[in-house]
């Protein structure tokens, strides 16, 4: 079977090269092939340069039982969510291209399938092969077992080749438009969330851009001194009215890609009523004590870890942070000074990844309740290391030293070195690890087959370079984010730096909405051509992130109030009455606005609201029903029992 037959294989397994040895196929990955076959699913090997790859596509039926078995909850025709049934296939929606489930479910399915193959035998079995001799236990997962002993080696997603070249086509080939339904059907819900943000914040840019590069060049006579404070205000309130309509947008593409997002119910327990009501009543107490005792024991070690964080960064990198600022102050030559931004910003990233590598295995010991909140507290904590490190030297050069021309010329190294260490980074290191792995691949071919009479040279199979491109991960690691981490944390910081320096310098905007403009593409390009298919994750919003951005944003009136203080006072008395009276009104103004706007447009729009309760109130009358029939259906049977005594 190939794909040339219609099959799209979706998940590979990638063994070592059966023979290389000079002994044979390895029984291990014959049992395990033969394993799969058994639950059905459709399988084809193909023998790399380096490696053997069993690649993986399943039938319809055998995706759906497997969802059955996890207890998906899936949209039906009335709107309603509810446990899927193989059987009752058909009363559930259909996604836009005609498949049942989505990329997401679709994953999950693969992996209950995959570590569902287990030793049903009372004993153990011996599955020898030419490395080593593994024990596979009663009730012990196959495919874990053998990963543990390094029969196989990685489980991974590939691509689906004619969905990759049109969304090059559509998406990263494309400047005017996203595809965000089509991004969101191939990698799932937060990436697809992830390019709605950031194309309508680029958007949305083009306001401010505009504005900050007429304040920047244009001489207003004797209005000058009034245009910084209107653009502030402008800037403050374009700001905070963006983050309302993206919460509305949020929520609509919420509702919209619902249908793609992966749901599962609680299992359901085999305990009657009756008696779930009887331990209830007897254990309430020592049930309350626990869960007490357990609320309180996750927010001291949240709380520990949040105050070794502080400290380090107090300890630690302020020093740091305030001598780079200092020298860069004391310096004379303007190359001097670019070469020490530069050595900072390299010396700077290695240490907040340590850092932020601290704080994923900090997180480990806080038992969070789920995934996210463990995600949402590493980004609390490195988000307030690379505050550190991406804002004191300016705020030292703006408030301290008030040496607004040297806070000019930080701004643009910042924004220019810092983008474009990034996108280098971002980009060049997975294509020079991809070249450099698939080098190495067909060296060491050729180094085994030296001497030997061999044919033409085999390319490299399709699936051997998915294999060897590199996974999208974060950089502070992937046990609990991905890839998106970095991605969102430039975001971030790229905001707080043109926000909160606004008044210093408005062309920044220009510069933010220019490189938006090609990270959008250099993304799309990096998904798409130099990394494998990520892992898909179902959420549907930004998280953790949508707060940081509201604390930018209070953080930006405070500082260019400061600034516009430090800007119209020159004798440097603080005496600016009544002007300093004026700033301090329009600072108190601007956080009303801030937090006034939240109740003047509504986070959601009515078409979501109504479609909400409609389907509550189908529900409610569903179950209303049900419960009405059950109650007749019992008085009649206690009747009927009654007339038969």
């Amino acid at each position: 079977m190939s794909e040339n037959d219609g099959v799209v294989f979706e998940i590979a397994v990638a063994v070592p090269k059966c023979g290389e040895n000079k002994s044979g196929d390895d029984y291990c990955v014959e049992v395990l092939v033969n394993e799969l076959r058994r639950k059905g699913l459709i399988i084809e090997r193909v023998v790399g340069l380096q490696n053997e790859f069993i690649k993986l596509a399943a039938p319809l039926e055998v995706l759906g039982k497997a969802a059955a078995e996890l207890h998906f909850r899936k949209r039906t025709h009335i709107g309603m969510d509810f446990p899927f049934e193989w059987d009752e296939a058909e009363a559930f929606v259909k996604l836009p291209d005609g498949s049942l489930f989505s990329w997401c479910e679709r994953y999950r399915c693969y992996n209950h399938i995959l570590y569902g193959i287990v030793n049903t035998e009372k004993s153990v079995l011996k599955l020898k092969s030419d490395r080593t001799e593994v024990d596979w236990k009663p009730g012990e997962s196959l495919l874990r077992k053998l990963e543990s002993v390094g029969i196989v080696k990685e489980v991974f997603p590939l691509h689906d080749e004619k969905k990759r070249k049109q969304l090059l086509r559509s998406w990263a080939m494309n400047f005017t438009s996203q595809p965000i339904d089509d991004i969101c059907s191939y990698y799932g819900t937060k990436i697809a969330t992830y390019f709605a943000f950031l194309g309508m914040y680029t958007r949305w840019l083009l306001f401010p851009a505009t504005l900050g590069f007429t304040v920047q060049l244009v001489d207003f006579g004797s209005f000058q001194l009034l245009v910084l404070p209107f653009f502030f205000i402008c800037v403050i309130s374009w700001a905070v009215l963006f983050f309302q309509f993206w919460k509305r947008k949020s929520s609509a593409i919420s509702a919209r890609l619902q249908i793609y997002q992966f749901s599962q119910s609680e299992q359901s327990s085999s305990q009657s009523p009756t008696e779930l009501m009887k331990k209830q009543s007897t254990d309430r107490t020592k049930e309350k004590a626990v869960f007490q005792r357990e609320e309180w024991f996750r927010w001291l070690m949240r709380l520990r870890n949040d105050a070794l964080i502080i400290v380090s960064i107090i300890c630690l990198q302020l020093p740091f942070e305030l001598a780079y600022a200092h020298l860069y102050e004391v310096i004379g030559s303007d190359l001097l000074k670019f070469c020490l931004t530069a050595v900072y910003l390299l010396a700077i990233q290695y240490l907040t990844r340590m850092g932020g590598k601290i704080a994923v295995k900090l997180i480990k010991y806080e038992n969070n309740e789920n995934a996210e909140y463990r995600a949402n507290s590493l980004v609390y904590k490195v988000f307030g290391l690379y505050f550190m490190q991406s804002y004191i030297g300016l705020f030292y050069h703006a408030l301290l030293h008030r040496n607004f021309k040297t806070l000019r010329q930080v701004l643009i190294q910042r924004l220019i070195m810092s983008e474009v260490i990034e996108n280098l980074l971002e980009n060049s290191i997975p294509y020079l690890s991809y070249s450099f792995r698939k080098f190495r691949t067909v060296r060491n071919k050729l180094k085994r087959e030296e001497g030997q009479a061999t044919e033409k040279a085999r390319p490299i199979p399709r699936v051997e370079k998915d294999f060897l491109k590199p996974a999208y991960a974060a950089s502070i690691g992937q046990e609990i984010e991905d890839g998106l981490f970095d991605d969102f944390l430039e975001l971030v910081l790229q905001f707080g730096m043109i926000m909160m320096f606004a008044c210093a310098f408005p062309l920044a905007f220009a510069f933010a909405a220019v490189n938006n403009l090609m990270e959008i593409r250099t993304d799309a390009l990096k998904l798409l051509a130099t990394m494998r298919r990520p892992i898909p994750r179902a959420d549907a919003t930004i998280g953790a992130w949508l707060n940081i951005f509201q604390f930018l944003i209070v953080m930006s009136i405070c500082t260019n109030s400061a600034l516009l203080v430090c800007l119209y006072d020159r004798e440097g008395n603080w005496n600016l009455s009544p002007g300093l009276a004026a700033i301090l009104v329009m600072e108190h103004v601007l956080l009303f606005i801030k937090f006034g706007f939240s109740r003047i447009v509504p986070e959601e729009p009515a078409w979501v609201r109504a479609a909400r309760r409609k389907n509550a109130t189908q529900a409610e009358q569903m179950c209303s029903k049900q419960l009405l029939r059950s109650i007749s259906g019992d008085e009649k049977l206690f009747r009927e029992a009654k007339k038969n005594e």
